[in-house]
């Protein structure tokens, strides 16, 4: 018997609807990767678009495209360098399109790297199903729906309670109530999700402020360990050893690399007239500190960064390449990704068949991709470092300061980016947004071309070294 294909056809008015809808699961099914790059990219463009807007300026001028496209981009990309100053180029307008900027990239990368991350592990049939839970809004996997719920939670619980520990701040330095409140929900959100934007002048008033910087260094350090780390510790806090490998990993060596960082920054910097030569024990420390955790993503400084001796920078470039942990609000490689690096070059010095840590023994696969995230971006590194020596007459060891800063999202800056022309601008904008979804969306699309063949050839080994 023949029958008739039946297709069905949307009531009118909502076919164009329809077709989006479907033309993004699409894009999810396919490519997970382009679809976080174009939701990215979208957000860049709102942005920018109001903060071109006359009112958006305390002048009532419109703000040049650059400026205006290199704001959006160190916003939504929660880096922190800047073109122009934050505190008095833009006004109330601005400066809440910034904060919603901030919190939709540091609140939209950890979901979507979050998901994507769940998902990867999984295989690709489960990232189709969670991708199109989370366009539907469904909670057919209930996964999905309490991931997201804990995403949302952690992050008001985390930022109310900065805000709530800075308010009291504000108000004693003699602002009015209004906008003391402004200016620690702004900061709240600028710590937590390691953006490095502050709308006050400079934080170099705070240098020996405990009350002030203490909670940079806490929700900078938290943000910076990524969700995935955040929900395992809470979940488990009074038993650490049955915390994800993944967790273990991200919390020892954060902690690691911010001791390391604050203790070699202080030893260099300690007697230098420029930065911590002339302060009290107490600043001294406190911004020791301060300085140890800021390269990690966060871009907080109370000492001047262009003042640092060139042996600190390259100490606080090495840290900002590392980053934080992965599906965080910081960037770089990720703690993760160097950590496995580091293991695998102590199992071979050591002659161990397998690399284990934790009670645990690393899939071969790990490694490889830790390696390929690690060479793209050195390479983005190299590439914009030549663009910028090439575009400007700066020293290599400004623009290698400054190129690092904006693939790791850090926002540390030695003052030469309000300096730079427009083309240089555009590479950092380049940069900002590549090294914000680059490393993340190639690891997921490298563990997802992860493949079994039949047939493979005879193995040999080359002489390296």
């Amino acid at each position: 018997m023949d029958t008739e294909r039946v297709e069905h056809v949307p009531e009118e008015g909502t076919s164009a609807f329809v077709r989006i809808r479907e033309g993004i699961d699409a894009i999810a099914h396919r490519s997970p990767a382009r679809l976080t790059i174009g939701v990215f990219a979208l957000v860049i463009a709102v942005i920018t678009g109001l903060l071109s807007l006359p009112i958006a300026t305390a002048s009532g001028q419109r703000a040049p495209f650059a400026d205006a496209l290199f704001t959006a981009t160190t916003s939504v990309c929660v880096t922190g360098l800047v073109t122009v100053p934050t505190a008095t180029y833009w006004s109330s307008f601005g400066h809440a399109v910034i904060a919603v900027g901030i919190q939709i990239g540091g609140l939209g990368v950890m979901t979507l790297a979050s998901i994507l991350g769940l998902a990867v592990s999984r295989r690709i049939g489960l990232t189709q199903r969670l991708l199109a839970a989370a366009e539907t809004k469904t909670t057919r996997l209930g996964e999905v729906g309490s991931l997201i719920r804990a995403v949302l939670v952690t992050t008001a619980v985390i930022e109310g309670v900065l805000m709530l520990v800075l308010l009291p701040k504000f108000l004693m330095i003699g602002y009015p109530i209004g906008r003391a409140l402004w200016h620690s929900l702004f900061q709240s959100i600028s710590i937590f999700n390691n953006a490095g934007i502050i709308i006050e002048e400079t934080l170099a008033p705070y240098t020996g402020d405990w009350w002030m910087c203490l909670p940079i260094i806490i929700g900078g350090f938290i943000g910076a360990l990524g969700f995935p780390a955040i929900l395992a510790i809470t979940q488990n806090w009074r038993r650490p050893r049955r915390w994800s490998l993944h967790a273990k990993l991200t919390v020892v060596t954060s902690a690691l690399l911010f001791a390391v960082g604050a203790v070699a920054i202080a030893a260099l910097e300690w007697g230098n007239p420029d930065t911590l030569g002339p302060l009290s024990l107490n600043e001294k420390i406190l911004s020791s500190l301060l300085a140890g955790m800021t390269p990690r993503s966060s871009g907080f400084s109370t000492v001047e960064v262009a003042s640092m001796s060139e042996g600190t920078w390259l100490v606080q470039e090495a840290l900002m390449f590392v980053g934080g942990g992965s599906a965080s609000t910081a960037g770089g490689i990720k703690v993760t990704t160097f950590a496995v690096m580091l293991l695998a070059i102590v199992a071979e010095a050591r002659g161990d068949r397998d690399i284990e840590v934790f009670g645990r023994r690393l899939d071969p696969g790990v490694v490889r991709v830790a390696i390929a995230v690690a060479f793209v971006g050195a390479t983005m590194v190299g590439a914009a470092s030549l663009a910028l020596l090439v575009l400007t007459d700066l020293h290599l060891n400004q623009v290698l300061f400054e190129v690092i800063s904006a693939f790791a999202t850090c926002g540390l800056t030695t003052g030469i980016t309000p300096t730079l022309p427009d083309s240089a601008k555009y590479v950092l904008v380049a940069l900002m947004f590549a090294g914000r979804t680059g490393t993340m969306t190639l690891a997921a699309a490298l563990a997802l071309r992860d493949r079994r063949r039949v047939i493979r050839f005879p193995e040999e080994r080359p002489s390296i070294g």
